[in-house]
């Protein structure tokens, strides 16, 4: 539904600078806007993109005075325009649904008020979903799972038994929760899966990605700490115990029985071994190798990772070698023509 510019300012609370009754059918991102749509420039240095754009607007922060175009400025650009691209965006998947009857439910299961369940979900026995909460197509949640309101599973998530997820949490499609841990015991020249009794439970407001793995304790839990955002194809092993408001960047792997602090931050396919603990806030640059644990409040880079100050001087000595190479092979020639003058005088 098209607004009025004016009507883009008040629905945002900003400060129009430009005729009101602009009419604007759409919102998208400088690269992509079109005539009648608003974009938005976060900064000034966007301003030569802005005098190429079609846009017929665009929303601005404070200290942004865009040339040749009707701006609405606001205090938050990114909010403001998340609030626009809503209105012109609306998800009817988002409407309420009910239960479908195409769904498998057990009569044991316990749903709460204004729970979505969509066709070919299927909940187990004792299963109990808090109010509010969202089970999209495909999703499979086994018996004596709780799982908290307003919650969302989208389409083919699986939560073995027992899984305990918190309230407001966001579970990717694919994501699987609760599968055996990869531990095994050798008897009589065999692989034998060791005890896999345990469960995992899931912190309130923690966001978990597409095909990400999150593997159950043994005899415990698998724990993920409150407000934890985990990206797409993380795989966190059996009795790892993860902190509060970690950030765990795409394909990274955390071997069992590992723990975190809180507010931890581990970029692109970080590997951690076994039985090792990463400190408070610590940041673990991208591809790093983590074989020992890692003190609070420190950036470890490398394979294997190593303090950020050290692996920046290793790395600045593997540079030089090229050179080192060149003036080895010199000293080589001038050690042997000394040796040979050496010979002719003896």
């Amino acid at each position: 539904m098209d607004l009025a510019l004016g009507d883009i300012a008040n629905l945002v609370g900003g400060q129009l600078n430009g005729d009101a009754g602009i009419p604007i059918s759409g919102a998208a991102i400088i690269r992509d806007a079109n005539a009648g749509d608003i974009t938005l420039a976060d900064k000034a240095q966007l301003a030569n993109q802005l005098a190429d754009c079609r846009a017929a607007a665009v929303l601005v922060p404070p200290d942004v005075t865009p040339d040749g175009l009707p701006f609405v400025t606001v205090s938050n650009v990114h909010a403001s325009f998340a609030k626009i691209v809503e209105h012109f965006r609306r998800d009817a998947g988002n409407q309420p649904y009910g239960v479908s009857a195409a769904a498998h439910i057990s009569q044991s299961a316990k749903l709460g008020r204004d729970v979505v369940v969509y066709p070919t979900a299927t909940i187990g026995d004792d299963v109990h979903i808090g109010e509010g909460s969202i089970i999209h197509p495909g999703v499979h949640i086994l018996p004596g799972s709780r799982i908290g309101h307003n919650v969302t599973l989208f389409p083919n998530v699986v939560l073995y038994e027992n899984t305990v997820i918190g309230n407001r949490v966001i579970i990717h499609a694919g994501a699987v929760i609760g599968a055996y841990g990869f531990g095994y015991k050798t008897v009589e020249g065999r692989h034998k899966l060791s005890a896999q009794l345990g469960y995992v439970t899931v912190g309130d407001d923690v966001e978990i990605g597409a095909g990400t793995t999150i593997d159950r304790g043994t005899y415990g839990a698998t724990s993920i700490g409150e407000g934890t955002k985990i990206d797409n194809l993380v795989m966190i092993a059996h009795n790892c115990r993860i902190g509060r408001h970690n950030l765990l960047c795409s394909q990274v792997g955390i071997a069992g029985s590992s723990t975190t602090g809180d507010y931890v931050v581990m970029a692109g396919q970080v590997g951690l071994r076994d039985h090792i603990e990463i400190g408070d806030r610590a940041i673990l640059g991208a591809k790093s190798g983590v074989m020992n644990s890692v003190p609070s409040d420190s950036v470890y880079l490398g394979y294997p990772a190593t303090a950020d100050r050290e692996q920046m001087q290793k790395q600045a000595a593997l540079a030089k070698l090229p050179e080192m190479r060149r003036q080895f092979k010199a000293l080589q020639k001038q050690v042997a023509a000394l040796a040979e003058k050496l010979n002719d005088a003896a």
